[in-house]
């Protein structure tokens, strides 16, 4: 991939972030700034019941705290922000829609309240077959006429779709087998995460993504999304997750906050864990996020999950 290089933070405020989230916003500037390029920051802030004001502000806080920097986004900007780019997914939703690549699902499903949010580990993301992609226009009509109100689906494509990893290699799926029909609209409107993001990728320019391994399955859909709407994909580099003694660390584990850490430690010291974690350093001792740039390399990165011990 030739031209500049953009690279981007983007955190969903629905709580503190932990270091997991820390670690993974450590590589992805680091990948970033080791190229020379320009780092965005854009708040993934979609679902207005999950996001809040104190958790956005203290995610610029906390990427202040670790040295972590950008050049352009959030919150200097607020068209960085999901919940005011709400006419540019529509745009591509309709664009989607003049291909019949879109329908409306009236099942009752509680995955339409996550829809919205990056998918985790264990959560089923489709429904294997929805019956609603079979509807005819007066089954739909009853249904509306009804009261019932429509989430919109997206009819997978059925092809084998190759993502090249930077970090774990290629990784091939083929969406309408491997994954189904996704909802991309919720029935109270909301885009979801899988459109939301797609759209911003192309349109903000970004040309690498480095987030949680946890995300690589999401990885062709969205390289098919944004090459369907006419844009060229980003490269993709997923990193290992953090783990405790339960698995993935998420949000919910308090003392792992950033809210707690940000009160025990300096942020060279959660810097230089985190990089002896992943194998950056061989040895834990604090160091700022800019000394770590000259020596980066995913080479040194490992691929299997850490289990990290405070």
């Amino acid at each position: 991939m030739s031209g500049p290089v953009v690279g981007r933070f983007a955190p969903s405020p629905s709580g503190y972030m932990h270091l997991g989230n820390l670690l993974a916003m450590l590589l992805a500037w680091l990948d970033c700034r080791a190229l020379g390029g320009e780092m965005v920051f854009r708040m993934e802030d979609l679902d207005p019941a999950r996001s809040k004001t104190a958790y956005r502000e203290a995610m610029a806080a906390d990427l202040r705290w670790l040295g972590l920097d950008w050049d352009r986004g959030w919150p200097e900007d607020a068209g960085y922000a999901q919940s005011k780019r709400t006419a540019l997914y529509e745009a591509a939703f309709q664009r989607l829609a003049a291909r019949e690549l879109v329908y409306p699902c009236f099942c009752r499903r509680s995955e339409r309240l996550a829809a919205a949010s990056a998918p985790h580990p264990g959560e089923r993301e489709h429904d294997g077959g929805c019956r609603c992609a079979r509807l005819t226009k007066g089954e739909r009509a009853a249904l509306e006429a009804s009261g019932r109100r429509p989430a919109w689906k997206l009819r997978s494509p059925d092809e084998t779709i190759t993502v090249h990893d930077g970090h774990y290699g290629s990784f091939t799926q083929n969406p309408a087998r491997d994954v189904g029909d996704f909802i991309i609209r919720r029935a109270d409107g909301v885009y979801a995460y899988q459109l939301a993001v797609s759209v911003d990728d192309m349109l903000m320019g970004v040309t690498r993504v480095v987030r949680g391994r946890d995300l690589l399955s999401s990885a062709p859909r969205q390289k098919w999304l944004i090459e369907t709407l006419g844009g060229t994909a980003p490269a993709y580099c997923h990193c290992p997750l953090l783990t405790g003694g339960e698995g993935k660390l998420s949000k919910r584990i308090g003392s792992l906050s950033t809210e707690t850490l940000r009160k025990e430690y300096r942020g060279e010291e959660i810097v230089g864990r985190l990089a002896w974690l992943c194998g950056l350093l061989d040895r834990e001792e604090p160091v700022s996020a800019r000394e770590l740039v000259p020596a980066f390399s995913w080479d040194r990165i490992c691929r299997g999950d850490v289990n990290m011990i405070l």
